[in-house]
């Protein structure tokens, strides 16, 4: 029973990291912490690594504890890993 339990919760709480990249939109699940934001550049802090979202007219939204959606015109996507 218990084990149906823990796929149970895993199925509803998923705790990878997910992004969503769609046109002018990027939404990014499962984060840690924002960095840095401005209308140019947003840091997004990941468990082992660190996305940089530059660009310019950069919005970020919190949509709930562990997710935000960016909007804005993107330039390029950085994945920096920590080793």
């Amino acid at each position: 029973m218990l084990n149906i339990i823990n796929n149970i919760r895993s199925y509803i709480k998923e705790d990878e990291l997910k992004i969503i990249i769609l046109k002018n939109k990027i939404n990014i699940i499962n984060y840690i912490d924002i960095g840095h934001f401005d209308s140019n550049k947003v840091i997004v802090k990941c468990s082992d690594e660190n996305i940089i979202i530059n660009g310019n007219d950069l919005v970020v939204s919190k949509l709930i504890n562990d997710e935000i959606l960016i909007t804005g015109n993107f330039s390029d996507i950085e994945f920096r890993w920590f080793y």
